[in-house]
C-alpha cells in the first residue's frame, strides 16, 4: 500500500512538474506577447503624438482662415453697400433727368407755334443777309436802250 501512496505521489508530482512546464512556455509566450504589444503601443503613442500636433496646427490654420474669410467679407459688406449706395444716386439722378426732360417737352409743347415762328424769321434773315452779301460783291452794272436786261431767277435757301 505504501507503494501505492508512493505512486500516486510521483504521479501527482511528475502532473505537477508538466502543468508547471506548460505554464512556464504560456507565460514566456505570453510575455513575448505582452512585449510585442509594448513596442507596438510605443509607436502607436508616437504616431498619435504626430497627429495630435498636425490636428493642432490645422485647427490653428484653420482659425486663420475662418478670421481672415470674416474679414473679407465685412469688406464684401462694405463694398455691396457702396454699390448699392451708387445703385441709389443713380436712380435719383435718372428721375432728375426724367423730370428735366419732361419739363423741357411741356415748355416745347406750349411755345411750339413761337419757336417755328422765330425759325421763320430766322430763314428771313439768313435771306436777309445772303442778298446784302451777294450786292456787296457784285459790281453795279447799267443798261442801254439797246441792251436788254437779263433777268435772273430767284433762288431760294442758305449757303
Amino acid at each position: 500500500m505504501q507503494i501505492i501512496l508512493y505512486l500516486s505521489v510521483a504521479v501527482i508530482a511528475i502532473a505537477f512538474l508538466v502543468l508547471v512546464i506548460y505554464l512556464a512556455k504560456i507565460l514566456s509566450s505570453l510575455q513575448v506577447t505582452l512585449t510585442s504589444v509594448s513596442t507596438t503601443l510605443v509607436g502607436l503613442e508616437k504616431q498619435l503624438d504626430g497627429v495630435t500636433r498636425e490636428t493642432t496646427e490645422l485647427l490653428h490654420k484653420t482659425n486663420a482662415l475662418a478670421e481672415d474669410i470674416q474679414h473679407k467679407s465685412e469688406s464684401l459688406n462694405n463694398v455691396v453697400d457702396a454699390v448699392k449706395e451708387v445703385g441709389d444716386s443713380v436712380r435719383t439722378f435718372n428721375g432728375s433727368i426724367q423730370n428735366i426732360t419732361s419739363s423741357v417737352n411741356t415748355q416745347v409743347e406750349l411755345n411750339k407755334d413761337k419757336m417755328a415762328q422765330m425759325i421763320s424769321w430766322g430763314n428771313v434773315i439768313l435771306e436777309l443777309r445772303d442778298k446784302y452779301k451777294k450786292r456787296k460783291v457784285e459790281p453795279v452794272q447799267t443798261y442801254t436802250a439797246e441792251e436788254p436786261v437779263p433777268t435772273k431767277r430767284r433762288e431760294r435757301g442758305r449757303s
